[in-house]
């Protein structure tokens, strides 16, 4: 098995961040119609960083690793740094090609932060 398989595999059996963070300062939920994966984000802002983030949700392998590596990327991260993230630097997370078609897996978790991070607009 390649390496980038491997961390996809890792990532979707044993998820990082995963679980409810109860004293969320931000929170957003997405999920997508055509496949049922859904996707939940929180994370609680300290100082202008992300002190906590965590993810809840089901879905597929590429949108439950996508969303593990995603969390492990913005831990402890300034918000403007959160904010200027973009759904190609997401992918790129995985490490490994991503069909247009499961894209859209693979940018859940994005879309969930993109909505919270709305949310902290004015923090």
């Amino acid at each position: 098995m390649d390496p980038y398989r491997q961390k996809i595999l890792d990532h979707y059996r044993h998820p990082r961040n995963f679980g409810r963070l109860a004293e969320a300062s931000h929170r957003a939920a997405v999920s997508n119609p055509i496949c049922g994966d859904e996707v939940e984000i929180a994370f609680k802002v300290l100082h202008g960083r992300i002190a906590e983030i965590k993810f809840t949700g089901r879905g597929c392998a590429i949108s439950t690793a996508a969303s593990s590596l995603l969390t492990e990327a913005l831990q402890g991260r300034e918000l403007r740094t959160a904010r200027r993230f973009t759904p190609r630097e997401a992918i790129e997370l995985l490490g490994a090609p991503i069909s247009s078609a499961r894209r859209g897996c693979a940018c859940l978790g994005f879309s969930a932060l993109r909505q919270a991070l709305a949310l902290a607009a004015s923090d």
